[in-house]
């Protein structure tokens, strides 16, 4: 006879023991009382069960489900007593989820923790914090910032981002993601059960996803005339040799205005960005073509100011963010600087045979194929010296 799974027997009233033992992901209901009280069981980290208290209430007249803690820190006749003085505050017309007594952080202090945490992998000098500390400052902190965490809800996440979500998409898509990350904690310090940022708030919010706009960029074969044009114009020296290295390089901005004199080996024609200069995180050698090195001998002629910045600003600090941007834009090039890189790598499918790895490894794209880039440790350096001195004759050749 085929031996059938019983389904487990729901108790209409949970105990210590069944609390205890029960590994069957699901919601199971507290009959005592009345409370709306119940322990939800899920899938947790490395195959253990998550079990989270929740007590489902009506506020203001509006089903609510509130978060009363991680089993076993709370316990089942904690969990009852919280769900007991939930009920208390909301018979006398208040909102227990304004309550401090429980410890729940305001979402601002919860900000901080959780930036405190990730603090330890952004770069050196990066925009990230600056970046989270603006979307939350501008869009998210005026409205929850003073409350608990456990006491947001989808509707308040979704009055944050409804405002954005068509206008600002980025920007939205951002701002939820750093919501999410905090209601994550939250959820892991046992201060609710679920993110409100999550996949049931994606779904709610209008799928208007738009086409990406690439970064402009020039035809390879207008890049020559760009380079010409920058090195004729009466711009600041420091940001057109920098302009001119990214160009034959095909490396981004960032890199070049932060290069300094320690990282380049001109004997051996290397310039090698450290890890935490770079997008991905890993450090990259580029090959510096002939004219890569005769453009940087001219920089330690006529830039040196004693520091170890190969492109100082006038004052002797590393230019600003858009220093490159500005260039470009005031000598009415039909491009940001970022596009060159895909200028070099249209003109190395078009005109050269170079294997497409190669291409990638140029422009320090990080293999995404995890069993690829696991058999190939080598960075293809020579095969990638000889592509970038073809770049940089092609863009020398004659109009």
């Amino acid at each position: 006879m085929e031996n059938v799974m019983k389904p487990i027997k729901r108790p209409t009233m949970l105990s210590a023991t069944f609390v205890k033992t029960v590994n069957v992901p699901g919601r199971y209901g507290d009959g005592r009382g009345g409370l709306g009280l119940s322990l939800l069981v899920r899938p947790g980290s490395r195959s253990h069960l998550a079990k989270c208290w929740t007590q489902s209430v009506r506020i203001s007249g509006k089903p609510t489900s509130l978060g009363l803690g991680r089993y076993p820190v709370v316990t089942l006749a904690l969990a009852r007593q919280r769900a007991l003085e939930n009920a208390q505050s909301i018979a006398e017309g208040r909102d227990p989820r304004r309550r401090s007594g429980r410890g729940a952080p305001t979402f601002a202090d919860a900000v901080e923790k959780v930036m405190a945490i990730h603090a330890g992998n952004w770069k050196p000098g990066g925009r990230t914090e600056e970046s989270w500390r603006a979307t939350l400052r501008d869009y998210v902190l005026p409205r929850l910032g003073d409350m608990p965490v456990d006491a947001i809800t989808g509707s308040d996440v979704m009055a944050v981002l409804q405002p954005i979500w068509t206008a600002k998409r980025e920007t939205a898509k951002r701002v939820r993601a750093r919501i999410g990350a905090v209601m994550k904690w939250a959820v892991a310090q046992g201060h609710r059960a679920d993110n409100p940022a999550g996949d049931t708030l994606a779904a709610a919010l209008p799928n208007n996803a738009v086409r990406r706009v690439h970064h402009k960029a020039l035809p390879h074969a207008e890049v020559a005339a760009a380079l010409r044009k920058v090195r004729g114009s009466n711009a600041y020296r420091g940001a057109a040799l920098a302009f001119e290295l990214l160009v034959l390089t095909a490396t981004r901005s960032g890199e070049v205005r932060s290069a300094v004199w320690d990282d380049v080996d001109l004997e051996s024609a290397v310039w090698t960005i450290p890890a935490e200069r770079m997008k991905a995180g890993l450090a990259h050698r580029v090959p510096l073509s002939d004219q890569a090195l005769a453009l940087l001998d001219e920089a330690r002629r006529e830039l040196s100011h004693g520091g170890g910045t190969v492109f100082p600003s006038p004052t002797g600090c590393v230019q600003r963010n858009r220093a490159l941007v500005t260039l470009v834009h005031q000598l009415g090039i039909r491009a940001v600087p970022h596009g060159f890189r895909s200028s070099f790598r249209d003109w190395a499918a078009e005109c050269t045979d170079t294997p497409r790895e190669v291409c990638e490894l140029a422009l320090a794209h990080v293999n995404r194929d995890r069993v690829e880039a696991a058999y190939r440790r080598s960075d293809l350096f020579e095969r990638r010296r000889t592509l970038m001195q073809d770049w940089a004759d092609y863009l020398a050749a004659p109009a």
